[in-house]
């Protein structure tokens, strides 16, 4: 059973950093394309980052130069490296796995509150 399971939301002040884990079972992360999407209270979904089977990267301008997504594939999981936090990273982080453009299993999110 294909499953992703997302943890690490927090609390944590302005200009501080939170990395996010999303262990995956039931398939081979490091197969698939792997992202991680955000919605903000009272906003829409915004995708926030890729990472390709071959290992390329890719990220939201909004969080460039601040947040890193990688993966562990002898544990099966992928991460997101949140640094430079601000307000307007409040959300609640999904992970997803992809296939051919879907956005194919969804976790059930972990919440990042940014605040003071």
């Amino acid at each position: 059973q294909v499953q992703v399971v997302e943890s690490g939301g927090d609390l944590v002040q302005p200009g501080g950093s939170l990395r996010l884990s999303c262990v995956a079972s039931g398939f081979t992360l490091n197969f698939y394309t792997m992202t991680w999407v955000r919605q903000a209270p009272g906003k829409g979904l915004e995708w926030v980052s890729d990472i390709w089977s071959g290992g390329n990267t890719y990220y939201a301008d909004s969080v460039k130069g601040r947040f890193t997504i990688s993966r562990d594939n002898a544990k099966n999981t992928l991460y997101l490296q949140m640094n430079s936090l601000k307000p307007e990273d409040t959300a609640v982080y999904y992970c997803v796995k992809r296939k051919t453009g879907l956005y194919d299993y969804w976790g059930q999110g972990t919440r990042v509150t940014v605040s003071s």
